[in-house]
């Protein structure tokens, strides 16, 4: 297994004069600027007696500063601890003070809301946007921070070379991040992932999406989150990719704009981002030409004329948009199939790195999630037809969570499977199936098991819905649904939509599924960072 550091070293030494890390309209930093970093942070780590394997947590929104600190961690063997910016300023204290971090890199206003005395092993808080001292509890701290361009002039008088840079290679069963996950459950846990699984989870990339120096790419999903920190800019970045960051959460107007300027080779993204652009655009640009597909040969010239528009939209670079963190809306999937869109679904979790199944488009098959990253098997008497719990087990996934043992060991079967907590089945081809999440699964009275997600993703191809979520009311169907209606509609129509919304739906759902009641919500639903809504609020 070739270590991410390594090829980060390689790719250092030559390409120290090209872009690394850039703000979308903003500053830029190439790999000898990383590289320098990396360096001065290492002296300052020194300095402070800030040693291997100590922790030192990062809560700040995304840009290029953030990869910069936390390479300056990660390439230290320092462990990184990626916190959300979302999260509200009690959680990041106690977040912080629970992985028991010496440094704290966060932003101004965030360490406004924040009190030192929650954290009494922290040492010093910085801010990622200009490397300002926030505060310390000793001088030694903020002198060594102050004079770390010093003692790097000091060693490297002539300035550092290319061949200056060494990074580790024989650490793969250290400990190298701790992702504290945000999921639906509300209840986060500490997930210790290695160098190893880091090193696989690229290794596994780099065989089946590779990377070209020089190439570019869009980061807009949180880098506290594993998806967006290891497929969004840790595999490209090691390999020669330029990132651009967006920062906060972008309109969709500079979100295209973006995508046009930069012209990125991959687009790493939620379903959500595409269903809207399928609802949004597409769907209703193929609803006016409904009588020319009638024409013999036309279908296929106008979704070709479709998939076109698509590509010229996200740069015309593009060879894959990647989607995971939930499943994609049946119907825009089978219309992106007949675009012949260069899309796939993908299907992973924190604890696994991110990645537990994968496909490339020209193999994926609608409906699953790909196959197998490494070993997965289904706890099903019969795995191919009767859903169970998705079991895996492969060099890329957890150690287990920081300081709660009794988690680890309920995460885990008695032969060393992880268990995913999630539903499906695996064909014969391999190809998963997701069915649901174990906790939201409902046995209703006859006997049946009911998959929310697939009564939701019936409810969401009816007319007016944005999102809904499926829960179980005194063994009623019961969903929970959040519209976008045109400003003009009048009352009444309003009134009848619940019963409209019912009857649309339970035409296409079977017997013992079908929903019993409709209920309108006046605010979108909350939802965690790679978009799924959080569940555990809305029982």
């Amino acid at each position: 297994m070739k270590h991410y550091l390594k090829t980060l070293e390689n790719t250092v030494h030559n390409h120290w004069n090209l872009k690394a890390l850039c703000d979308y309209g903003g500053e830029s930093f190439t790999y000898g600027n990383l590289a320098t970093h990396v360096e001065q942070m290492r002296l300052f780590f020194e300095a402070t007696g800030v040693k291997k394997g100590d922790k030192i947590a990062i809560c700040a929104r995304n840009s290029a500063r953030w990869a910069m600190t936390f390479w300056g961690i990660n390439a230290n063997e320092r462990v990184a601890v990626p916190l959300l910016a979302d999260f509200h300023p009690d959680s990041v204290s106690k977040l912080t003070n629970h992985s028991d971090s010496v440094l704290l890199f966060t932003n101004d206003d965030i360490w406004a809301k924040m009190n030192p005395e929650d954290m009494p092993n922290l040492r010093a808080a910085i801010d990622v946007k200009d490397n300002s001292m926030l505060w310390h509890r000793d001088d030694a701290v903020a002198q060594a921070w102050e004079k770390r361009e010093d003692a790097f002039n000091e060693k490297y008088p002539s300035g550092m070379m290319p061949g200056d840079v060494s990074y580790p290679g024989d650490n793969l069963y250290d400990l190298a991040i701790i992702n504290y996950t945000s999921g639906t459950t509300g209840n986060p846990k500490g997930v210790m992932l290695t160098y190893g699984a880091m090193s696989d989870t690229d290794e596994f990339a780099n065989a089946h999406f590779p990377n070209t120096p020089g190439e570019t790419i869009v980061s807009m999903l949180p880098m506290a989150h594993m998806y967006g920190l290891a497929i969004e800019f840790i595999h490209p970045n090691v390999d020669g990719v330029t990132v651009y960051f967006l920062g906060k959460t972008p309109s969709p107007t500079t979100l295209l704009k973006a995508m046009q300027e930069v012209r990125p080779y991959m687009v790493i993204t939620v379903p959500l981002v595409m269903e809207k652009i399928y609802a949004g655009s597409i769907k209703p640009a193929l609803e006016k030409r409904k009588k020319l597909m009638r024409i013999p040969g036309m279908k296929r010239v106008i979704y070709s004329a479709a998939r076109r528009t698509i590509m010229k939209v996200f740069g015309g670079q593009v060879q894959c948009f990647i989607m995971g963190g939930a499943a994609l809306n049946p119907e825009a999937e089978k219309c992106f199939k007949k675009m012949k869109l260069p899309f796939t679904v993908g299907y992973g979790m924190t604890e696994a790195c991110p990645l537990l199944g994968y496909a490339w488009w020209k193999e994926f098959v609608p409906g699953s999630c790909g196959k197998p990253v490494h070993e997965v098997r289904i706890d099903s008497e019969d795995p191919q037809h009767k859903a169970g719990e998705i079991q895996a087990r492969g060099a890329n996934l957890t150690i287990g969570y920081y300081k709660n043992p009794e988690a680890t060991a309920a995460s885990f079967t008695d032969d060393g499977w992880f268990r995913t907590g999630d539903l499906g089945i695996m064909d014969k081809n391999g190809n998963i199936f997701i069915r649901g999440r174990i906790k939201s699964m409902i046995l209703n009275s006859s006997g049946h098991n009911i998959y929310p997600e697939e009564v939701e993703a019936v409810v969401a191809n009816c007319q007016y819905v944005d999102e809904c979520l499926v829960v179980d009311r005194k063994g009623k169907i019961v969903v929970l649904v959040y519209t976008d209606l045109p400003k003009d509609m009048d009352d009444e129509t309003r009134a009848a939509l619940p019963a409209q919304i019912r009857n649309e739906a339970n035409q296409s759902l079977p017997g013992y599924s079908k929903i019993s009641q409709v209920e309108m919500l006046d605010a979108p639903f909350e939802k965690t960072p790679k978009m799924s809504i959080k569940r555990f609020l809305y029982k």
